[in-house]
């Protein structure tokens, strides 16, 4: 059973100790990506300081809405940033709302979207590593930026797994998708 569970860590424990989350992203940053972002009225609040972390590394972001703390119904929002990634007008997605519940329920209800809710940096490199996560879902009222900022980081950098069991899992969830 052990040898089936690998654990990988987010870079070294040594390097990242003495690290911030922004030169965590720094040391492991790709190319820069396309991202559509968007919030509900509960998530707003923790939108824009998101959208600065992400520009800062050089992240292009479309934001989706909401614009205002006024209150707005979240599936619409979900559907606009997962319709910017089904179209590949962005490589990957980011939501943020309350508790991240709605969100990412709203999103898995779109063909050819894997969202995952994360509230730690574990999930949010693992559900690109094994899912390939492709719509990233946070609570603005569970998390604060700092944490949000580390998910952030971990999520943007995996990359999924070249395994072919993790691709056989992802094939079937788009098999399940078209059974619809």
């Amino acid at each position: 059973m052990a040898n089936q569970v690998q654990r990988r860590t987010f870079m070294g424990a040594a390097a990242l100790s003495a690290m911030s989350p922004a030169q965590v992203y720094a040391a492991r940053t790709k190319k820069p990506m396309t991202l559509a972002i968007g919030s509900d009225h509960a998530g707003f609040p923790m939108k824009g300081p998101v959208i600065q972390i992400l520009k800062s590394w050089g992240h292009t972001v479309k934001d989706c809405g909401s614009f205002t703390p006024d209150p707005v119904d979240f599936p619409d929002i979900a559907a606009a940033v997962c319709n910017e990634v089904k179209s590949g007008r962005a490589q990957r997605g980011i939501m943020v709302c309350g508790t991240g519940v709605g969100a990412c329920i709203a999103a898995n209800k779109v063909t050819g979207i894997r969202a995952a809710l994360c509230h730690d940096v574990y999930s949010a490199h693992q559900c690109v590593e094994h899912d390939d996560v492709n719509v990233l879902c946070m609570g603005a009222w569970i998390i604060g930026i700092k944490l949000a900022e580390e998910i952030l980081a971990a999520y943007l950098n995996a990359e999924f797994s070249t395994d072919e069991d993790f691709r056989r899992r992802v094939r079937k969830l788009g098999e399940m998708e078209r059974q619809r």
